[in-house]
C-alpha cells in the first residue's frame, strides 16, 4: 500500500528547488570500478574486520574517496542509553571548517532539536600518521536530537503536512532541515564547508578522500561494534571525488547506500527527481541512487518489492516467467517510474536502519531493526558475490551475511572474524550470485537483523536472508561446525587410526592417492571430528618421510579439499579449515635438499635460485621417477600486484627455469598466471586460496589450477593450455578466449565466453546467469572450432549430483554468434526458443558426441562427475541424444543441407 500522504511531502519541498538549475556532473573524474563490501550479523562486529576486507580491496581504489557505515551501534559506544539510540536521531555534521560551527548550531541545531547529546568523534591527532592520506578528513560533531514540539507543528502548518503521522512528519522535517543546511554550507561547485554527513536513527556514516580502511584507522574505529556495516573503496565514476562529499556512502534518510558502476542515463534521473522536487547537490549517481531509494522507499511508502523493481525493471523474457498478478503489478510500476530507474552498470549495497519503539508502533514489539540490502543492475555488468554462515552448533548461535564486490574480500572478513570469535570459520557455508531482475529470486538479497524487546534466553538478535519476493535463503541448519583448536586428534578411535593407517600404505603401495580416496570418501560421513583432525595430521607427518610420500600426501588432500562428498553431519566450511591447515603443513615442508626445490615467503623472497633439472621427484603411474623441479610459494603478506606480488614471483620462478609451480594463501591478489608468456607448454601452476581477477589471462600453453573459486575476467584472451577451476568463476570468464581446455568445477556468472574465438572448449558443470557465449565467433566446433558444454547440475549438502532447475536462467543464450556451438544438457527440455538469440536447437548426432565425450571423460577424471551419471535422468540411462541439445548458430543447419544437395 502506498503513501497518501506522498503528493503533499513532494509539495511541500517545492521551495527546495524554486530558482535552482540542474548542473551538470563534473567531468573531469575518471570512470572506473570501484570496491564494496557489506556484512551484517545478530552480534555486533567490530570495525577493525571491516579494514582488513577493504584493505585487501585496496587495488579497487585510488585514494579519491572511501567511506563506511555503521547501523545498530553499541549505545555505550555512542555515549548514550539505548533508549536515545534509538529514538534519537543521529545527526552528523562534517565540518570542513570549523569556524562554522557556531552558526550552524545557532541557524539548523538549536532553534529546531531538543538534543540529548552532542560531542566530537574521536580521530586521529595527525592524519599524516596514514601513509598517503592526501588531505586532513573532516572533524565530525555528532547530535543526538528529536525535534522541538512546537518547531515540528510550525513546520506542519507551514508546509500543509498537517495530517501526517508524527513519526512521519519529522522524518520530513529532519530531511529538509539537512537539505538546508547543505545548500547553504555546502556547494558542490563554489564553497564547502559543512554538509550533513548522515542524519537517520543508529545509523552513522564516514567518509573521507583516501581509502576505505583510512576511515577506519582515522576515526579510530577498530573496537567500534555495529549489527550492520558497508565499506566503500572508490575508483572514480563521476562527482566531485577528491572532495569528502563526493565519496560514498551517500544517505536517503534511515540507510546509506554505496555504488559501484555508473549510469548511463543521469541526466534523466536527475530530472525525474527535481519534478518531485528532490534537488543534487553532490553531483554524482550515487547521490541520485539513494535519492530514489528514499522516494520510493519512505515518501510514496512502497513495499520492498516495488521499490526494488522501480530500480531494476523486470523485462523480456525473465517479465514473461512471471505470474499473470506480478506482471501486472510490474507492469504498473514500469509505467509509473522506468523513467527513473537507473540505467547502466551498478551494483547497489545499502544499509538501513528500521528502529522503531513501542511508542511509534504499538503493533510492533521491534526496538531494533537493521537490514543490509544488494542490488543488481539487469545487465549485470559489475561484480557482486553474497554469501550466508551459521553456527548454531554453539550455546550463543552466530549469524552472518556477506555481500562484495569480490568472494575473497568476503573470506578476508571472515578470516579476520574467525581469529578472535571461535563460532566463526574463514569461509562461509554458501556462496551465489545474483541475476538483476531475474524471474528466480529478482537479483537482489536483504539480510534482516531482528531485536526484540524481550530478548530470549540468549540475549542475542537474529538473522534472516531473504531475496527480492521474501521467498527465504537459509544453509543447512542440521550439520556443525566446529572449532578447530578445540578438536584434540589424539581422541581418535584406535580402530579408525589402524584402517586409516593400513589404507594409506596399502593405496601408496599400489594405486596412489586415488585409490586411497575411493577408501576414503565413504568413510567421511561418520568419521568424528578427531579422527578427521587425526588424519590430516597424519598426512602432514607423512609428507615428511621422503618426496613421493609428500607428493601421496599432497594429493590426497587436494581430493579432500576439491571434490563433493558427503560430509555427514559435519559443516563443509569447518572441513575446509582442517584441509586448509593440512594443505599448508605439507606444502611448507617442501621435500628435498634444495637442490631441486624451493619454498619462498614475503621474507626470503630474493633467494630465488635457478631451477636444476637433476634429481627425482614423484612417481607416475608406472612407477618411474620425474625430474621436474618444484616451487612453492607461500603468498601471505605479497601484495595483491605490482612488481612484487605473487603474480610476478611466478613469472620470476618461470623464467628461472622452475616448471612446476605451486602457490598457497593466495589471498586475492590479481593476475596469477599472467605474464607467463608465449608457448609456456610443460609449466604447471597449481593456486590454492582466494586467487584474484585477472587469473590465466593470455594463457599460452601451461597448465593451471585453481583449487577452489575464481573471481572474474578469468582466463581473458587465452589462447592455448588448459585451466582448471574447482569451484565456480565470476563475471566476463573467458572474454575474448581463443583456444584452450577449461573445465569448471560449478557455475559461472555473467558474460563467460563473451567474443570468444578460435577454439576455446569449456566445460560449465553448473550454469551462467546469462549472456552466455555472446558474439561466440568459434567456427565450427565438428571442424575444429569452439564449443561451450553446458551440464546444468549441482552438488547438493550430500554431495550428490543434482538437476538445475534449469540449466541457463537468462534470457540472452548464444546472442549474437556467429560460430561454435552450444552443448546443453537439457533432459526435462527446460530451455526454451525464446531464450535463444541468433542460436538454434539441432540434434545431437555421432560426430558431436564423438567431440564432446572425451571432454565429458576428462571432466570426470577432474571432478568426479561421472559421465554415466550425467546421461541418466530419473533413475534412467538415457542415450546422449536423449540428454544433450546442440544450439549452433542460426541458419547452419539449413546451408549444410543445402549444401549437399
Amino acid at each position: 500500500m502506498t503513501n497518501v500522504y506522498a503528493d503533499q511531502i513532494i509539495r511541500a519541498r517545492s521551495d527546495l528547488v524554486l530558482g535552482r538549475f540542474q548542473k551538470n556532473r563534473a567531468e573531469d573524474a575518471a570512470e572506473g570500478g570501484c570496491g564494496v563490501l557489506g556484512f551484517a550479523a545478530n552480534i555486533p562486529i567490530a570495525g577493525r574486520h571491516v579494514l582488513t576486507a577493504s584493505h585487501q580491496m585496496h587495488n579497487r581504489g585510488n585514494g579519491k574517496g572511501g567511506g563506511i557505515a555503521m547501523v545498530g551501534l553499541d549505545p555505550q559506544q555512542a555515549y548514550v542509553d539505548a533508549q536515545t539510540l534509538q529514538s534519537h536521531f543521529m545527526l552528523q555534521i562534517a565540518l570542513l571548517d570549523n569556524k562554522v560551527q557556531a552558526e550552524i548550531e545557532d541557524q539548523f541545531i538549536t532553534p529546531n532539536f531538543d538534543i540529548r547529546a552532542a560531542y566530537a568523534l574521536d580521530h586521529l591527532d595527525d592524519y599524516r600518521e596514514i601513509p598517503g592520506l592526501p588531505v586532513r578528513p573532516p572533524d565530525i560533531w555528532r547530535y543526538f536530537v528529536r525535534v522541538k514540539p512546537t518547531a515540528l507543528e510550525q513546520f506542519a502548518v507551514k508546509k500543509g503536512l498537517t495530517d501526517l503521522p508524527q513519526r512521519a512528519l519529522e522524518e520530513e522535517f529532519i530531511y529538509q532541515n539537512s537539505t538546508r543546511l547543505n545548500r547553504a554550507y555546502y556547494a558542490s561547485l563554489g564553497d564547502k564547508r559543512a554538509f550533513v554527513i548522515s542524519h537517520g536513527r543508529n545509523l552513522s556514516v564516514l567518509k573521507i578522500v583516501g581509502y576505505a580502511e583510512d576511515v577506519v584507522a582515522y576515526y579510530r574505529l577498530e573496537d567500534q561494534t555495529a549489527h550492520v556495516w558497508i565499506a566503500h573503496q572508490r575508483y572514480p565514476t563521476k562527482g566531485r571525488v577528491w572532495h569528502p562529499g563526493g565519496a560514498h556512502p551517500f544517505i536517503g534518510l534511515n540507510e546509506a547506500l554505496v555504488h559501484n558502476g555508473d549510469f548511463a542515463n543521469y541526466h534523466s534521473v536527475s530530472e525525474y527527481l527535481r519534478q518531485r522536487n528532490i534537488d543534487q547537490l553532490f553531483l554524482t549517481d550515487t547521490e541520485v541512487s539513494v535519492q530514489l531509494f528514499d522516494l520510493w522507499n519512505r515518501v510514496y511508502g512502497y513495499p520492498l518489492e516495488i521499490t526494488l523493481e522501480a530500480m531494476a525493471p523486470t523485462t523480456e523474457f525473465d517479465f514473461e516467467m512471471l505470474p499473470d498478478q506480478k506482471k501486472a503489478l510490474y507492469r504498473a510500476v514500469q509505467r509509473t517510474h522506468m523513467h527513473g530507474s537507473p540505467d547502466g552498470p551498478w551494483f547497489f549495497i545499502v544499509a538501513r536502519s528500521l528502529t522503531k519503539t513501542p511508542q511509534e508502533d504499538h503493533e510492533s514489539e521491534l526496538v531494533g531493526q537493521f537490514e543490509l540490502l544488494g542490488i543488481t543492475d539487469t545487465s549485470m555488468l559489475r561484480p557482486q558475490v553474497f554469501a550466508l554462515f551459521e553456527n548454531r552448533s554453539t550455546d550463543l548461535p552466530v549469524q552472518v551475511g556477506l555481500i562484495a564486490s569480490e568472494r575473497q574480500a568476503i573470506n578476508a572478513c571472515l578470516r579476520s572474524i574467525s581469529t578472535e570469535d571461535e563460532r566463526f570459520q574463514p569461509s562461509a557455508d554458501r556462496y551465489w550470485v545474483a541475476r538483476g531482475g531475474s524471474h528466480t529470486d529478482g537479483g537482489a538479497f536483504r539480510f534482516t537483523v531482528t531485536i526484540p524487546t524481550s530478548q530470549d534466553a540468549s540475549g542475542q538478535a537474529s538473522m534472516t536472508c531473504a531475496n527480492k519476493f521474501g521467498q527465504p535463503v537459509t544453509v543447512d541448519g542440521d550439520k556443525k561446525h566446529v572449532n578447530i583448536f578445540q578438536v584434540d586428534p589424539e581422541r581418535a578411535s584406535t580402530d579408525f587410526r589402524t584402517n586409516w593407517q593400513s589404507a594409506a600404505c596399502r593405496a601408496y603401495d599400489n594405486g596412489g592417492a586415488g585409490s586411497f580416496w575411493r577408501w576414503l570418501a565413504p568413510q567421511i560421513p561418520e568419521v568424528s571430528w578427531e579422527e578427521f583432525a587425526w588424519g590430516i595430521d597424519w598426512l602432514k607427518t607423512f609428507a615428511g618421510t621422503g618426496e613421493n610420500e609428500w607428493e601421496f600426501a599432497l594429493e590426497v588432500l587436494n581430493r579432500m579439499h576439491d571434490r563433493r562428498y558427503d560430509t555427514g553431519p559435519k559443516k563443509r566450511a569447518s572441513m575446509l579449515n582442517f584441509i586448509d591447515s593440512g594443505l599448508a603443513g605439507v606444502l611448507v615442508q617442501t621435500p628435498g635438499d634444495g637442490s631441486y626445490t624451493q619454498h619462498l615467503n614475503w621474507g626470503n623472497r630474493n633467494t630465488l635460485v635457478e631451477a636444476r633439472s637433476y634429481g627425482s621427484f614423484g612417481r607416475t603411474a608406472k612407477g618411474e621417477t620425474e625430474t621436474t623441479p618444484v616451487l612453492v610459494i607461500d603468498a601471505v603478506n605479497f601484495p595483491a600486484e605490482g612488481d612484487d606480488s605473487a603474480a610476478r614471483w611466478i613469472v620470476r620462478g618461470y623464467q628461472c627455469g622452475w616448471r612446476r609451480i605451486i602457490v598457497y594463501h593466495w589471498r586475492g591478489g590479481r593476475f596469477a598466471g599472467c605474464g607467463i608468456g608465449p608457448a609456456s607448454e610443460g609449466l604447471k601452476l597449481d593456486l590454492y586460496g582466494d586467487v584474484g581477477d585477472y587469473a590465466a589471462s593470455g594463457l599460452d600453453g601451461a597448465e593451471i589450477t585453481i583449487h577452489g573459486d575464481g573471481q572474474d575476467q578469468l582466463g581473458q584472451i587465452i589462447k592455448s593450455g588448459k585451466l582448471v577451476i574447482h569451484g565456480d568463476a565470476g563475471q566476463t570468464f573467458l572474454y575474448g578466449a581463443k583456444g584452450g581446455d577449461i573445465y569448471v568445477m560449478g557455475s559461472v556468472a555473467g558474460r563467460p565466453l563473451i567474443n570468444a574465438v578460435g577454439k576455446p572448449r569449456t566445460v560449465i558443470n553448473g550454469t551462467c546467469l546469462d549472456y552466455l557465449a555472446e558474439s561466440f565467433m568459434a567456427g565450427d566446433p565438428l571442424d575444429g572450432g569452439g564449443f561451450v558444454i553446458l551440464n546444468g547440475v549441482v552438488f547438493n549438502e550430500s554431495g550428490r549430483l543434482s538437476e538445475l532447475e534449469t540449466p541457463y536462467p537468462g534470457g540472452n543464450l548464444f546472442s549474437l554468434a556467429s560460430g561454435g556451438a552450444i552443448y546443453l544438457r537439457d533432459p526435462r527440455q527446460r530451455v526454451l526458443d525464446d531464450q535463444l538469440n541468433g542460436g538454434a536447437f539441432a540434434p545431437i548426432n555421432e560426430a558431436d558426441w564423438a567431440l564432446i565425450e572425451p571432454h565429458l571423460r576428462e571432466n570426470e577424471r577432474l571432478f568426479g562427475i561421472r559421465v554415466d551419471d550425467l546421461l541418466t535422468f530419473d533413475d534412467e540411462q538415457l542415450t546422449p541424444g536423449e540428454v544433450y541439445r546442440k544450439i549452433e548458430v542460426r541458419g547452419v543447419g539449413v546451408l549444410r543441407e543445402d549444401s549437399n544437395r
